[in-house]
């Protein structure tokens, strides 16, 4: 768990971010016995072949709430969803990037982070929550806001709440010169991370070129290097008492909860906190240029990027909505202008896109295209900019209006299935707050985009996009900007950099009476869906747990293939074909797949896994019959057009290019082999392929893989959502049932390939410019994922890797500051599973990284091993969670997919608890004494030679160097 966004997402849509988590849906748990279609009603609202109106779909938005004020001033919001027994604890303090002084920006950041090292009666604020059952611990930083986040078990919300209140109103006390250290590392290792990606530089770059040095909106939310080394204990403090009062803090309280359970509470751990000074609002209109501006970046990536870029209106201004609506209708729908002009059409670019990121007062357009390569730059920017000042005179078309707006409203509906994080209804309600004044300002902006006319989206991208624009082009070539350099003030040429922190003692602090910890209710049996099976007509097997929360479905038609069909020579062709059944079929173009989707409210994506491929949906339940109609046919009839063929070949080649571009993704393309062998079917680069084997395929191939591992004997069908068996089962076999299977025997995938015999061996991958190193561990285990009873071994790895409180993570980040983070994972495949472990740490402590890893894994549990808190959290705290690892659809399709996968019985999670407890310190000891030992392990290194290699030296192993270009 990491606990820190710095600022880098993106808000693009009317409400806080999108990304969709959701509650359950509570119901008896159990396993029907399975139907037959016989069995089956009739189909009922499904067989309208028209899509459910704009605003059917508008009126189904709605999260109620009620909210009160705190004497000293700190605004609480209510919104009652029993589903499951779950509350969304979401605080928005009035205090971002755009409040801090020059020579301090990150700062807002940095005190995020210094906010997680426990308070005055909190010694760690994670380890009590983990413990309770709390998911989504978390908090992140932004322009205008600072969040903190956590879902909690109904029973621990007095917890939650204690624990807020403590570090709003009694932190300062303890927070010391040492913790400032260390999180300081921790942030600039984040920033470090972030500036390593390719065009991980050009955020600074626009930012700098729209707007004048001094504007609150100007620096980055990470802040600069020197800024950072500057921040002092005196700077806390000031930080604290000037912007962390009670009147400065929206709180919302969402799910298994009512206004008049949270009132008392709330008061009681909240009413005494004094009020502090207001967060004084900040002059920061949107800048219009002069002129327009041009830069040229070289950077160390694959192709030529161009990025157009403007300041747009804060998020509640009224051309915000209409803006949306028109970069959508340009670039982010996939019928967008962009893509039927420049990818799909003269196929000038690889990839294209527009986005809005909305803020309090003010807003960035961002349209950007990646040049193919071969094509002259200035010829694809030429046209480039010809499409977008193309929309810009005339408007979109009603029809693009209306698919843009179904798009967005689908979204929306989905976002109703969560109640916490950063994405769920207490965050729409809080920014709703926070931003205009209004909780409910989700429904006015629904509302306007509901009324939208094409002239008014037209009349705002007149207003804004027509204006002198900021351009830049990231060409590849050597990196000459230093990322340390950047995202401070803006002035650092001119004025003398600010004095590192010289570690001056504070005045000692007064602490605050002794608080107690409040006890934590016990939490009730975990629910699942019911699950019910049944077949269609020519036996494909249907699975189905119907939950109602929101009027959506997740379904996913799954094939046992996978990357592992390719085997070691065919890399990247099970994908391939894969990425190319929605570019086009029999009856329908590319483009008519997308419009059809958009139309609908649907979204059709394909995935090749390692041991499975597949085709998954989420759909409005309104929409289900032409939605699965429209499935069917990418499934089934793929046409393999050699120009599309073609076009995705040259994208994938270019996907390729950036993944060796980025220093995770060489790690990643070269473990596999290294561990597995490349003869093993899982041995490969991964999904996207070895450029020689990408190049070589043609239409005739693609068809052949399809014919050979899309079939009905090898597909099973899985749906979570809005919908019963019997108006699924009529609908499937309308869509899937005829569909019978070829007279060839089932392919098989060659499992007798042996793997490599585990060996140690450390191998380098030179990336000059890197201020980062990327450490990855692998080994291949003796036990396959399909074994039966592995659950101490997935303990055993929470506590040395997988977690935030993982011992790694506690070493690595939080106690040395070398990391952003780190990770350990053991695969979840079917056949041979692999343990890895990754981080990036920075280059002057890559030697002593390795070292202390390997440390830290030989001491478990040879001379540490698992302690009563750390065994609490894996077995008790897991138990506790469980509800929040199922709120959405998603999830919860998730879990069913992969107990088909592994063998799992599809009550396996509501067994989950009973197995947790029946697990004691002794197996999972046993557990990381037979598998977690780090001696034969392959340990790769991906950074910059000429800094590491003196260091990697000192380590006495034995070194081999591997070129990127093997890749």
């Amino acid at each position: 768990m990491t606990y820190c966004i710095s600022g880098r997402p993106l808000r693009r849509l009317l409400v806080a971010s999108l990304t969709l988590t959701a509650p359950l849906a509570l119901a008896a748990c159990a396993t029907a016995p399975a139907a037959t279609l016989a069995d089956a009603a009739p189909a009922t609202a499904q067989a309208a072949a028209e899509p459910a109106p704009l605003s059917q779909l508008v009126s189904a938005v709605d999260i109620p709430y009620e909210s009160f004020t705190l004497d000293n001033g700190l605004t609480t919001i209510v919104h009652t969803d029993r589903k499951s027994p779950l509350v969304g604890v979401t605080i928005y303090y009035r205090v971002g990037s755009k409040h801090e002084p020059r020579g301090r920006t990150g700062f807002a950041h940095l005190f995020e982070h210094l906010m997680f090292g426990g308070s005055e009666n909190v010694p760690n604020f994670d380890i009590p929550l983990e413990a309770a059952g709390s998911t989504s611990t978390n908090g992140s930083t932004w322009y205008d806001r600072t969040n903190y986040v956590e879902t909690v078990p109904t029973g621990a919300l007095d917890l939650a709440l204690f624990m807020e209140s403590d570090r709003m109103g009694h932190l300062l006390g303890a927070v010391s010169q040492d913790k400032l250290d260390k999180q300081r590392g921790v942030v600039q290792n984040e920033k470090r991370q972030g500036d390593n990606q390719p065009y991980g530089l050009v955020e600074y770059k626009i930012a700098d070129g729209l707007l004048p040095v001094g504007h609150p909106y100007r620096h980055s939310t990470i802040g600069s290097m020197a800024d950072l080394d500057a921040a002092g204990l005196a700077d806390v403090r000031k930080w604290f008492i000037d912007n962390y009062g009670p009147n400065n803090v929206v709180l919302a309280l969402a799910g298994d909860i009512d206004v008049a359970t949270a009132r008392p509470k709330v008061e009681k751990w909240f009413g005494d906190i004094p009020r502090g000074p207001d967060v004084t609002q900040l002059a920061a209109e949107p800048v219009t240029l002069d002129a327009p501006v041009r830069e040229t970046m070289t950077d160390q990536v694959p192709v030529t990027r161009i990025y157009r870029a403007w300041t747009t209106p804060s998020l509640t201004q009224p051309d915000s909505v209409p803006l949306t609506v028109g970069m959508y209708v340009l670039g982010g729908l996939a019928s967008s202008r962009l893509d039927n002009a420049l990818v799909r059409g003269e196929e000038l670019a690889v990839s294209a896109s527009a986005s809005l990121q909305q803020h309090e007062q003010i807003g960035f357009a961002q349209i950007q295209m990646d040049v193919k390569p071969g094509v002259d730059a200035a010829l694809a920017e030429t046209r480039f900019n010809q499409v977008i000042d193309e929309l810009i005179a005339n408007g979109p078309t009603e029809d693009e209006l209306t698919r843009a707006a179904t798009d967005i409203v689908s979204s929306q509906i989905g976002a109703l299935e969560v109640v916490g994080g950063f994405s769920g209804k207490g965050a729409t309600l809080a920014e709703g707050k926070l931003y205009a004044g209004n909780p409910a300002n989700y429904k006015v902006e629904l509302q306007q985009l509901a009324s939208l006319t094409p002239a008014d989206v037209q009349a705002a991208m007149q207003r804004w996009l027509t204006r002198p624009s900021y351009t830049l082009q990231v060409v590849p070539g050597e990196r000459t900007e230093d990322g340390a350099t950047m995202g401070g003030w803006g002035d650092e040429g001119s004025v003398p950099p600010p004095e590192p922190d010289a570690k001056q003692p504070v005045p000692e602090i007064a602490e605050g009476p002794e608080r107690e910890f409040p006890p934590v209710a016990p939490v009730g049996k975990l629910t699942f869906p019911e699950v019910k099976h049944a077949a269609l007509s020519n036996g494909i097997g249907v699975s189905l747990a119907r939950r109602t929360a929101i009027p959506k479905l997740s379904m996913s038609i799954t094939f046992d293939a996978g990357t592992a069909a390719d085997g070691g020579d065919k890399a990247g062709t099970q994908s391939m074909m894969m990425s190319l059944l929605d570019e086009g079929t029999a009856t329908r173009s590319a483009l008519d797949i997308a419009i059809e989707q958009e139309r609908l409210g649907a979204a059709i994506g394909t995935g090749t896994g390692t041991d499975s491929s597949s085709v998954s949906m989420t759909a409005l339940t309104a929409n289900l019959a032409p939605s699965l109609e429209l499935l069917a046919d990418i499934v089934r009839n793929p046409a393999f057009v050699p120009e599309e063929v073609e076009r995705v070949k040259g994208q994938r080649l270019a996907a390729i290019a950036q993944q060796k571009a980025s220093p995770i993704g060489l790690a990643q393309r070269a473990l596999g082999p290294l561990i597995y062998g490349d003869a093993h079917p899982y041995g490969s680069v991964g999904a996207a392929g070895e450029t020689s084997v990408i190049e070589a395929l043609t239409p005739e191939m693609l068809a052949a893989e399809h014919g050979k591992w899309l079939r009905p004997d090898m597909a099973s069908i899985t749906v979570v959502g809005d919908v019963t068996m019997e108006e699924l089962l009529p609908a499937l076999e309308s869509a899937f049932g005829d569909w019978q299977a070829p007279a060839t025997p089932q392919p098989e995938k060659n499992f007798a390939v042996p793997v490599l015999p585990p060996s140690p061996r450390l191998v380098v991958i030179d990336r000059p410019n890197s201020p980062q190193s990327v450490l990855m561990f692998g080994r291949v285990l003796p036990l396959l994922g399909t074994d039966k009873g592995q659950e101490a071994l997935e303990l055993a790895n929470e506590v040395i890797g997988n977690g935030f409180l993982s011992r790694l993570n506690s070493d690595l980040r939080e106690d040395k500051g070398w990391t952003y983070g780190i990770r350990s994972s053991l695969s979840g495949v079917q056949g041979p599973r692999a343990f890895t472990v990754i981080t990036p740490v920075q280059s002057d402590r890559t030697a002593d990284s390795i070292a202390l890893i390997l440390k830290n894994m030989k001491e478990f549990p040879a001379e540490k091993g698992v302690d009563e808190t750390e065994m609490q959290r894996v077995t008790d705290g897991n138990i506790r969670n469980l509800p929040n690892s199922f709120q959405t659809n998603g999830q919860v399709l998730g879990a069913l997919l992969d107990n088909q996968e592994l063998g799992r019985p599809d009550d396996y999670y509501v067994n989950l608890p009973d197995i947790y407890r029946g697990i004691d310190a002794g197996q999972i000891d046993m557990a990381a004494a037979e598998y977690l030992q780090p001696d034969r392990m392959v340990i790769l290194v991906v950074g910059d030679r000429s800094q590491i290699d003196e260091q990697l030296k000192g380590l006495d192993m034995p070194i081999e160097y591997m070129d990127a270009s093997e890749l």
